[in-house]
């Protein structure tokens, strides 16, 4: 593992040094030797002080674990959702009880081994930490009968292509010929309506009352829909469409409006860029035939959608939707997901950039996507255009590698643009491993220093930056505290980075805490402060914080002017 050790000639340069550890998601897995130190190299970037800015949501900080290890606590996640695929068929009334989907062989199985863990206690949990919670509602049609069945008994089908290592008469439902078998939702499910849903909302609306507080921050329609006829073929195997999909919008949101009229509701929960621009029933005709999206205007899916449900609120006159819910995954295979993806030097650097296909308008996806996906400014722009007034949330998000540095260097990137683009909220799938790099990312944001420190509030504008390096600016409501996250992306160059805070107060005290790698964490580095400027130097493949009190003073205005 990398360990940073000492500062040279000013900069925060590191020693590095092999060590050995488990590939164990709860250990931090073992990092690869980097290519040779090259020279530093300069960077100059500008923080704005004087600008307006805008409020970071603390939401952006969210992890997707329906259940953690205790030490989960540590990571510095302000926001946890109830969600995945296991809960489109999850069973309120029965507490413990969902399906596993395709991900494992479609059985019913509970949500926990841990005895009564349900909903409650996952709400419960989340309060006792001061962590926020999310719960997404099924909105598939069926869930869970009980805990126990399975879609497709061998005893009862016949062979079929595989089956679950420790029940071999639960199959995959694939016949060994390679055809689906015919699905029959009784054998697992029973039937879920909007009016369930509605009692569901009721009942924790009433259990909150009893406690006084709020516990559930949003709720989201579903998980991606335009999967539903693959994930869970076993209860349903036609695609959906474009008109069921709006149907089934207004028919469970209406529902949790009137549990909870004050409630914030979130949706398609869209699982990437196919189900952004086109249906499922156009995925199952092909991209050239598209007939779905053909009969409704050549709107890309989430736009029409977007429309048609600004045109239903306002028939209504009830607000249906709060919030856009759309997942993010790099296209691109190599990449991967979780511990999984390449390490060697062209995927490394590619997991990197492809962080900006979230918000780039210049870069083109390096898959067979192709395109200038800029994610976030394309529903913004859908919002503005359609539906104003909603925020966007990025309800799943992962860039693999996550015991790798360029793993943690992607998702400090993510980290730091969710805040620089004005996201409502975001959810890491599901949490990084124990220390891992991705771990030490959301520290740097929630808990550089171990006693707190943690990005603020409020994001400024940075100009300027180096190749292959980025910097996150913040600062409270007073601006007398700036926290600066800055990553080296260069697997082998240092950085001598000059931070310009000519529109801010003078500097009173500095501190910087640097990562290279390792499970340590971040230790302290050195940085030169004068008093509107900072210096610091930041290792190869690095995450360096910067931690700034300014002076009390009004920063300057126009021309150089103290502003009034």
């Amino acid at each position: 593992m990398i360990r940073a050790a000492l500062a040279l000639c000013g900069l925060g340069a590191v020693m590095v040094g092999p060590t050995s550890g488990a590939e164990a998601r709860e250990g931090a897995p073992r990092e690869e030797p980097r290519p040779a130190a090259a020279a530093p190299r300069p960077g100059a970037f500008t923080v704005d002080c004087g600008a307006p800015g805008h409020e970071i949501s603390p939401l952006v900080y969210g992890i997707g674990a329906v259940e953690a290890p205790a030490w989960v606590w540590e990571l510095g996640a302000t926001a946890r959702r109830w969600g995945g695929n296991g809960a489109s068929r999850y069973n309120w009334e029965l507490g413990n009880a969902w399906n596993t989907n395709h991900d494992w062989f479609f059985r019913n199985v509970p949500v926990s081994t841990r005895p009564g863990f349900g909903y409650e206690a996952f709400l419960e949990e989340n309060r006792a930490h001061g962590v926020a919670s999310e719960l997404t509602v099924p909105m598939l049609g069926w869930v869970a009968k009980d805990a126990t069945s399975y879609a497709f008994p061998v005893s009862v089908l016949g062979p079929q292509r595989a089956t679950a290592p420790d029940l071999p008469d639960a199959g995959d439902g694939i016949r060994p010929d390679g055809t689906p078998l015919p699905p029959d939702p009784a054998r697992t499910s029973v039937p879920s309506t909007a009016a369930s849903v509605e009692r569901w909302v009721r009942a924790i609306r009433a259990r909150d009352r009893a406690l006084g507080v709020r516990r559930v921050r949003a709720y989201v329609l579903d998980n991606e829909p335009m999967l539903w006829h693959e994930t869970h073929r076993d209860v349903r195997a036609e695609p959906l469409g474009y008109d069921e999909l709006l149907e089934r919008t207004v028919a469970y949101a209406a529902a949790i409006r009137r549990a909870d009229p004050d409630a914030t509701i979130a949706g398609p929960a869209a699982w990437g860029w196919l189900e952004m621009q086109e249906s499922a029933q156009d995925r199952r005709a092909g991209w050239l035939l598209r007939p779905d999206r053909r009969r409704h205007g050549d709107l890309p899916l989430l736009a029409w959608y977007l429309r048609e449900l600004a045109a239903q609120e306002r028939r209504a006159g009830t607000r249906l939707l709060d919030l856009v819910d759309v997942h993010f995954y790099p296209a691109n295979e190599a990449i991967g997901t979780s511990e999984r993806g390449g390490t060697d030097p062209a995927t490394a650097a590619l997991r990197i950039r492809s962080t900006r296909s979230l918000w780039d308008p210049t870069y083109e996806d390096e898959s067979w996507i192709g395109e200038r996906m800029r994610v976030i400014p394309r529903v913004r722009e859908w919002i503005r255009r359609y539906h104003p007034g909603l925020g966007i949330s990025i309800g799943e998000w992962n860039f693999g590698a996550e015991g790798h540095p360029s793993g943690g260097l992607a998702v400090a990137e993510a980290l730091g643009r969710f805040g620089a683009e004005g996201v409502a909220s975001a959810y890491y799938w599901t949490y990084p491993p124990f220390r891992s790099p991705a771990y030490w990312a959301f520290r740097a944001y929630r808990n550089f220093d171990g006693a707190g420190g943690r990005f603020q509030d409020r994001s400024l504008p940075v100009t300027g930056g180096a190749e292959r390096a980025s910097l996150f600016a913040s600062a409270d409501g007073p601006r007398r505290r700036l926290v600066l996250v800055l990553l080296n992306h260069d697997p082998a160059a240092p950085l001598a980075a000059r931070v310009d805070l000519a529109r801010c107060a003078p500097v009173a005290s500095a501190r910087a805490f640097a990562y290279a790698g390792g499970e340590a964490g971040f230790t302290a580095a050195a940085a030169t402060a004068a008093p509107r400027a900072v210096e610091v130097g930041a290792a190869p493949w690095s995450m360096t914080v910067l931690d700034l009190t300014l002076a009390p003073s009004r920063p300057p205005g126009p021309a150089g002017r103290t502003a009034p």
